[in-house]
């Protein structure tokens, strides 16, 4: 594929400030579990569930928003969404209680889902499709710095002002992406017309169901080893939360190079799906060889990389091939697609924990080994199916 237009690069960097903004609202909480546990008087599991919670109300506010936004346009919708985040984010900040907490993060998880499906749409609309890949690779940029710039940072900038005063750092950082989009994002979005009346029928073609299911799995792979990994390594090496550092930096730039090497790779092939299953199959391999062969540290380490390389490599492939439907279903689509994301999240927490409570982590290879190629099968299964 030749690539002959220059990139939305200003709306790019809008979209990855607003999509780093949304995860971090979640992500970054994790340095001050327990802090926000002592200062509510919880229990620390109690302030960490919070994760499920928000995970549920992205998942229903994404669909619902990708829907809306192909009915009333994307700005609306992007630039509400993240507005109301900076409310939630400084609602958290005064909550005097656990409840009310709780209450806004529901909040914040719902205006996150209903930006994330939303902006993946307003991108694709206004790139060719021979640039898709790489559009989207930015856009999940933002998203995976949050693990090598966002939670150190939040760490650091918590250690002096304190958990409330890194979420009002947050609500700031979400307004001035929503004020961004404003100048950014046109009217509706491109090719947008109110005339159209999308439906949920028209958008769940056998292709697209095809595609979704493929994701949950897809995100259940990533998923076991997003969250257990530093569990994994701190079980097998017996690792102190100071040894996981750099363990944990590795696999997160794993994550943000195969984001980007995966935009490329997806505009270089034609068939597109051909180059997520290929990542998937071999992310299968590597996680047999991360959970199920432990000689050492460093080894580990280099495998987890590799693992969740592989596995970043598939995600943007994965996306533009999503994205390759009619312009008036494509935020109802894209926005799907942040549901059955966040129900492989889920999927995946409760698989692991299960499977740590059976077999240990050795169980994790096979399983993860068994989502990869179903998910790589998948793929193959859709590939010559028309939007």
């Amino acid at each position: 594929m030749k690539n002959t237009t220059p990139l939305p690069w200003a709306l790019l960097a809008a979209a990855g400030l607003g999509s780093f903004a949304a995860t971090s609202s979640g992500t970054t909480r994790a340095p001050f579990l327990l802090d926000m546990a002592a200062d509510l008087d919880v229990s620390m599991p109690l302030v960490a569930n919070l994760v499920s919670l928000t995970s549920v109300t992205w998942g229903v506010t994404s669909a619902v928003g990708g829907w809306v936004s192909d009915r009333i346009g994307r700005k609306p919708v992007l630039v509400s969404g993240l507005g109301t985040l900076a409310l939630a984010m400084a609602a958290q900040a005064l909550a005097g209680s656990f409840f009310w907490i709780a209450v806004w993060a529901a909040a914040g998880g719902a205006c996150c889902g209903a930006f994330m499906g939303t902006i993946f749409a307003e991108v694709s609309a206004h790139v060719p499709d021979s640039q898709r890949g790489r559009a989207m690779g930015w856009v999940m940029t933002g998203q995976s710095l949050t693990l090598v710039v966002g939670v150190p940072m939040a760490a650091a900038v918590g250690a002096l002002i304190g958990w409330r005063g890194w979420f009002w750092c947050v609500a700031v950082l979400a307004l001035l992406a929503s004020l961004c989009l404003v100048f950014t994002v046109g009217r509706g979005s491109a090719g947008h017309t109110r005339s159209a009346r999308p439906s949920w029928q028209s958008a769940l073609s056998p292709r697209v169901l095809g595609l979704l299911g493929t994701g949950i799995a897809e995100r259940i792979c990533y998923g076991l080893a997003a969250i257990y990994y530093a569990t994994f390594l701190q079980s097998t090496y017996h690792l102190s939360l100071v040894e996981l550092a750099i363990p944990l930096a590795v696999f997160a730039l794993g994550n943000v190079a195969g984001t980007l090497l995966g935009g490329q790779l997806a505009d270089r092939f034609r068939d597109r799906l051909i180059v997520f299953a290929a990542a998937m199959a071999l992310s299968a391999v590597a996680a047999l060889a991360l959970f199920l062969w432990h000689p050492g540290v460093e080894a580990s380490v280099a495998l987890g990389f590799l693992y969740v390389l592989f596995n970043a490599l598939g995600r943007p492939p994965y996306m533009a091939s999503l994205a390759a439907v009619p312009e008036a279903v494509r935020g109802t689509v894209l926005g799907l697609n942040g549901a059955t994301a966040s129900v492989g999240w889920i999927g995946a927490a409760a698989l692991g924990a299960a499977m740590i409570g059976w077999t240990g982590f050795e169980g994790f290879g096979p399983l993860a080994a068994v989502l990869g190629l179903a998910a790589a099968v998948g793929a193959l299964l859709n590939r010559r199916r028309r939007a």
